[in-house]
């Protein structure tokens, strides 16, 4: 399983660099939002640490949702998803190919929107690098699992970036709000110790959904 994740995971990522694409939409819509809230705010103000990191994982989620319906078009418009699903490779492999592919991409798209938010909103890295790198990468998985399964459930429907898109943003809220949290005080200088439940609810929701999407995965993806 763990080869054919890594093909896929590849193929996948060669396919989103192929002419220069990538996630560029989402990078910039990401830096769009950090630029207009930039503005918002009055001459001389500066953005509190929890207002940087909310902004900085809106960028997250919408970029999410940008990532896994351009992961999951390759497959339409290639017309490659019955192939995948008869071959001799496990269902699930599908599902953990894209969910790297779609982490590495968002991963990406961090760093461009952590780097506008400490230009444009001023944020101030106080506490461990280490310990906001964790948190960053511990939410990362949570919201690519959802995606993931997300994104199979929308594939082969003419509204699946809508279906992606009301589902799936109800669910990242408590990993949003762990972000936001974690984040926070990590920028203010917080140790781990402080923050150690928040943490447990973000691992709790990646185990969680990790599981399920594994044993929902080949249901609801369709490769018609």
């Amino acid at each position: 399983m763990i080869r054919s994740t890594l093909t896929i995971a590849g193929k996948d990522l060669r396919l989103a660099f192929a002419g220069g694409q990538g996630p560029v939409q989402a990078i910039l819509l990401g830096l769009l939002l950090v630029f207009l809230f930039s503005l918002s705010a009055a001459p001389g103000d500066l953005f509190s640490s929890q207002q940087g990191m909310a902004i900085f994982w809106l960028c997250s989620s919408f970029a999410v949702v940008l990532i896994f319906s351009l992961l999951f078009r390759f497959e339409e418009e290639n017309d490659t998803a019955t192939a995948l699903i008869l071959s001799p490779a496990p269902i699930q492999s599908l599902w953990l190919g894209k969910t790297l592919a779609g982490a590495i991409l968002l991963g990406l798209c961090q760093i461009f929107f952590f780097l506008a938010a400490v230009v444009f909103l001023s944020l101030d890295v106080q506490g461990s690098p280490a310990l906001l790198l964790l948190m960053i990468v511990s939410v990362d998985v949570g919201l690519c699992v959802l995606g993931g399964l997300m994104g199979a459930m929308g594939h082969g429907q003419g509204a699946k970036d809508t279906l992606l898109t009301i589902i799936l943003f109800p669910l990242q809220v408590p990993l949003l709000l762990g972000g936001i949290r974690i984040g926070t005080e990590v920028l203010y200088g917080a140790l781990a110790v402080d923050v150690a439940q928040w943490f447990g609810l973000i691992l709790a929701f990646d185990a969680v959904f990790s599981g399920a999407a594994l044993f929902l995965f080949s249901h609801v993806f369709r490769g018609e």
